[in-house]
């Protein structure tokens, strides 16, 4: 009988979280319910910042932030090659321009240098926000970026999805992904290969009362009940969206949050032992390069391979990989090769996107991975090279 196939990650779903989601289910509420605002609060504690906001998926977290900060159409977001589409796609949610970054080829970071000449190719057009990626849950240089962007009269909006547990310091004392002191807004996805799952469910973050206020407005319709109104009365100033997350869903967030520490620790002893397990195999297989800056709550394991020096194929090496029942996936293709944006923007090339797409593989990475597995991942990668 063929073993199952370990997948590049996956959830970890345990009797005490099925038991929540049981007691939600009980209850009064399947929608909006006071589990959603426990889950925000407790949200907003881990990350240390002063305003949660749950919405329905990582995606729409994105669009509630640009929408938030009220980006208009021509105006121009900047976000890195090397990303999800969701990244790029909600500034076109908004009708605003996007500028592709360049990044880092070891590390698929934006970095100041590529920001800067991101913002080279302006052609003309008001930049309103930059939307540095933190990569695998690698850290992007948060205080220089901020500063590139202020000058040019924009605001930080970092895509976190990767990077929920991650820390870092910029020489001021640690610091927690998602206190949002050099950005505007965070935005956090909780889809199941995540570091946390509520099944799909993301976050936003801020500390300005007034952007958070604007947040849940839009995650609702854009409505909104007038103090001392007759209790049935609704306006709406301007239209929003269905963006919430359902109260069952909270509370299978509020059960996996509370694991995260053990969750971050797993992570991190996984990634120790690919370290160990993988160095024999260098240099033409080596992990990407992690700041010196950033403790990363890994949610992706990347290596990146010299496929041309091995004599072999990236697609030769995945269908070896998963004839051994191993799973792997690429992180990320540019998104300025999509036909959309291609079709937009004409062709695009950026040579730090370039050799980091050509190099990177990520392999298995979740709480549930065996040790055991780590050593036969790397041996089967070694034969597969």
């Amino acid at each position: 009988m063929t073993a199952p196939l370990i997948p590049y990650g996956r959830q970890t779903i345990e009797d005490d979280d099925v038991a929540a989601v049981a007691e939600a289910l009980r209850g009064d509420f399947l929608t909006t319910g006071p589990l959603v605002e426990r889950f925000e609060q407790a949200f907003a504690d881990v990350v240390g910042a002063r305003h949660a906001v749950a919405c329905a998926n990582g995606t729409a977290a994105l669009h509630l932030a640009m929408l938030a900060l009220d980006v208009r159409p021509g105006e121009a977001v900047i976000v890195p090659a090397i990303t999800f589409l969701a990244t790029a796609n909600c500034a076109r949610y908004v009708g605003a321009e996007v500028v592709f970054a360049d990044v880092d080829p070891d590390t698929g970071l934006m970095t100041p240098d590529t920001l800067r000449e991101a913002m080279s190719r302006l052609q003309g057009r008001r930049l309103r926000a930059v939307l540095p990626v933190h990569l695998r849950g690698d850290v992007a240089e948060l205080p220089a970026l901020a500063a590139l962007a202020a000058e040019a009269g924009a605001v930080l909006v970092e895509d976190a999805p990767h990077a929920l547990g991650s820390t870092m310091d910029f020489g001021q004392g640690p610091e927690r992904v998602g206190d949002v002191r050099h950005s505007a807004l965070a935005t956090f996805s909780f889809h199941p290969v995540k570091t946390i799952a509520t099944g799909e469910g993301g976050m936003v973050v801020a500390n300005d009362p007034d952007l958070a206020a604007r947040l849940r407005r839009f995650r609702s319709h854009g409505m909104i009940r007038p103090e001392g109104a007759e209790p049935w009365w609704y306006e709406m100033a301007e239209p929003g969206f269905n963006y919430r997350l359902p109260d069952v869903l909270c509370a299978l967030g509020l059960s996996q949050l509370a694991k995260l520490p053990r969750f971050v620790a797993r992570r991190r002893a996984l990634a120790a032992a690919y370290e160990a397990a993988l160095a024999p195999l260098a240099p033409v297989v080596r992990p990407a390069v992690r700041p010196a800056w950033s403790d990363p709550a890994l949610h992706l394991l990347t290596v990146l391979i010299d496929f041309a020096a091995a004599g072999t194929t990236r697609r030769a090496v995945m269908e070896a990989l998963k004839a051994q029942g191993i799973g792997s996936q690429v992180h990320y293709i540019p998104v300025y090769r999509q036909p959309y944006y291609r079709a937009r923007y004409g062709d695009l090339s950026l040579p730090g996107a370039e050799a980091w797409y050509a190099r990177c593989l990520s392999l298995p990475l979740f709480p549930a991975l065996a040790d055991a597995d780590v050593p036969r991942i790397a041996a089967a990668l070694r034969a597969a090279l």
